[in-house]
């Protein structure tokens, strides 16, 4: 007994010191990137983004960026991180979130197509898939149009955002520095690389190192429960549901992977689809967690991004979860979208194809012409 309490005791400070050592590389690895875009200048920055004065333009880059890297944590971290070094404004960040909550819908939906070979399951699987990529499909159809004409959601989370008192300190270049924790290092960094893209790259890569790691560390701990203690347990009522959609999110910081490990639960019918949407849904507000934390203490055009992500997620939930004919939306389609795939096999291919990839690469390529 005293061994078996020992190596949980063990386990739990090996956990804590992993995940604390992940989230400092996360700060950094922002904090990084932020100051190396100062230092290449705004201008670059301007040029490299000049695309995303297009809002229509700008909500595709976020869908296709999302999609490749599958981590909307990541990307809204990055967009954080831009607007906070003044390489984009608020408002032309604001569709480029909305596009990142449509991409990270991929990961269920290339899950879902792993069950071609039974046309039972595949049809459960490919409804379960893609619940989550109609829920935010319907929230930008809902919410891109009052961004685009009435800024309401720039507005709404900038005003948020300055209800909170921004301390800044300046650095020697002038530059806004939160807290002055990472600046020796990397003040030291900056000196030392000629490249300054270069440093862009490693904030990049430290960025995504560790969301993988803190979401593995956490998947590993937290997703060891059976089917029957899903069922019996999580999913006995829509509050039941939606709160494990959004604990379990916030803690591996990727919807991907909560989402997708749903699939195999909804191919074999072991639970209902009017069941597993509020899980989705809670899915969606858990994954803004990332961006909250990356803007913490950095500049109140920062935190509004963070807001958008979450307010855009929070009025989804309110209107999709809440509103009685609504909230009957995104599964009927998402079971009509099953019959027929089941049906039609190719469809699901095409699906992924263009919404994901031709459509947006489309775009961006007409947009430059």
């Amino acid at each position: 007994m005293k061994g078996n309490t020992k190596q949980k005791q063990l386990s739990v400070v090996q956990f804590i010191l992993s995940i604390s050592f992940a989230l400092f590389i996360f700060l950094w690895s922002l904090d990084l990137m932020t100051s190396s875009f100062q230092v290449i200048g705004n201008e670059t920055v301007v040029k490299i983004l000049s695309v995303t004065s297009n809002p229509f333009i700008s909500l595709f880059i976020g869908l296709f960026i999302t999609a490749v890297i599958q981590s909307s944590s990541t990307s809204t971290s990055l967009i954080v991180a831009i607007v906070a070094s003044g390489g984009m404004t608020l408002e032309n960040a604001v569709p480029m979130i909305m596009g990142a909550n449509i991409g990270t819908t991929l990961t269920s939906t290339i899950v879902s197509l792993s069950y071609i070979t039974d046309n039972k399951e595949f049809k459960n699987a490919i409804a379960t898939g893609v619940m989550h990529d109609f829920f935010n499909i319907l929230t930008v159809v809902i919410l891109f149009p009052l961004e685009y004409y009435y800024h309401i959601l720039s507005k709404l989370s900038f005003g948020i955002a300055s209800i909170f008192n921004f301390s800044t300190t300046s650095t020697h270049d002038g530059q806004e520095s939160s807290f002055g924790l990472f600046d020796s290092i990397n003040s030291f960094l900056i000196q030392s690389i000629e490249y300054k893209f270069v440093l862009v790259i490693v904030a990049c890569s430290a960025l995504f190192a560790s969301i993988k790691i803190i979401s593995k560390i956490i998947s590993n701990r937290m997703i060891g429960a059976s089917d029957e203690r899903f069922q019996e347990v999580f999913f006995k009522n829509t509050l039941n549901s939606f709160g494990l959609g959004t604990m379990l999110t916030a803690g591996i910081q990727s919807s991907s992977i909560t989402t997708s490990i749903i699939v195999p639960l909804g191919a074999t019918g072991k639970i209902h689809p009017s069941k597993i949407f509020p899980y989705i849904v809670g899915a969606n507000i858990g994954t803004t967690i990332t961006a909250l934390i990356a803007a913490f203490n950095k500049s109140e055009a920062a935190l509004s991004i963070a807001l958008v992500h979450f307010l855009f997620n929070l009025i989804g939930t309110v209107i999709f979860l809440l509103i009685p004919y609504l909230k009957t939306l995104p599964i009927q389609y998402a079971r009509k979208f099953g019959i027929m795939t089941s049906q039609y096999r190719v469809i699901g291919f095409f699906y992924i194809l263009f919404v994901f990839f031709i459509l947006p690469l489309a775009l961006i390529f007409l947009n430059k012409l």
